[in-house]
C-alpha cells in the first residue's frame, strides 16, 4: 500500500499504524510528533487500511464535507495544503475550532453540504480531492452537487453509510441506488466494504465524468 506523503505507519501499542504529523485532537496516542490515525474512527484511513486507491500524494487542496468536531479532517490537513472543512452542526464545529487552532491551512466552515452555492464564493475551484463522509439522506446527491469544485482530474473519497440513507434495507441494495446516482456525475474507480473498521459502510473513488 503506498501512502500519502506525511502519513506513515507507527508502532502504537505495539501495533503498526496509520499516523500524521501534528498536534493532537481528540485524547489519541502519539509518538513524538505523530499522531495515531484510527481506521475505527476515521473512514478515510479505513479506505487507506483497506490499500484502495485514493491517488492522494500529500499537499493537495481538499474539500472536506462532514467535517464534525475534526477526527478525520485533522489528519487530511496533516499532510495536504489548503483544507476546507464543511460543518452543518454548531457544536461540532466549535470543537473543529480547536482543531483548526494550530493548522494554518485548515478552513471551517459553518454550512450546509447539500447547499454547496452557500460557500462557493469561498472554497477555490479546481480541488484536488473531495472528501465526503455525511450522515444524511442522499449522500450520491451530495457528491454530485459538490463536483463543481474538483478539477477534471480530481477525485472523490466519499464513504456511503447505509444506515443513514435506509435503515431497513439491505446494505447492498442501498449501496447499489446510491452508485446509481453518482454515476449522473461521476465514473467509478473502485468500492470497497470498511468492514471490520465500520459496519454497513462503503469506501468510494470516483473522478469527475468527462462532459
Amino acid at each position: 500500500m503506498t501512502l500519502p506523503d506525511g502519513v506513515e505507519r507507527r508502532a502504537f501499542g505495539g501495533d503498526d499504524r496509520l499516523a500524521t504529523k501534528g498536534r493532537p485532537v481528540y485524547g489519541e496516542p502519539t509518538d513524538g510528533d505523530w499522531r495515531c490515525w484510527d481506521a475505527r474512527r476515521s473512514k478515510l484511513a479505513a479506505m487507506l487500511e483497506h490499500g484502495m486507491d485514493t491517488g492522494l500524494k500529500g499537499g493537495e487542496t481538499v474539500l472536506y464535507l462532514g467535517a464534525a468536531s475534526g477526527t478525520t479532517v485533522s489528519h487530511v490537513a496533516d499532510f495536504s495544503g489548503p483544507t476546507y472543512a464543511v460543518e452543518f452542526a454548531p457544536r461540532p464545529t466549535r470543537d473543529l475550532l480547536d482543531a483548526v487552532e494550530p493548522r494554518e491551512n485548515l478552513f471551517p466552515l459553518l454550512k450546509d453540504a447539500r447547499k454547496p452555492e452557500t460557500y462557493a464564493h469561498v472554497v477555490e475551484s479546481d480541488v484536488e480531492v473531495l472528501v465526503q463522509d455525511v450522515a444524511t439522506r442522499g449522500q450520491a446527491r451530495v457528491a454530485c452537487e459538490n463536483a463543481r469544485f474538483l478539477r477534471e482530474d480530481g477525485r472523490l473519497l466519499l464513504a456511503i453509510k447505509a444506515r443513514s440513507e435506509d435503515v431497513a434495507s439491505d446494505p447492498e441494495t442501498v449501496f447499489e441506488h446510491a452508485l446509481d446516482t453518482l454515476r449522473e456525475g461521476y465514473e467509478i474507480v473502485e468500492t470497497r466494504r470498511l468492514e471490520p473498521f465500520h459496519v454497513d459502510h462503503l469506501g468510494v473513488v470516483a473522478v469527475p465524468r468527462k462532459v
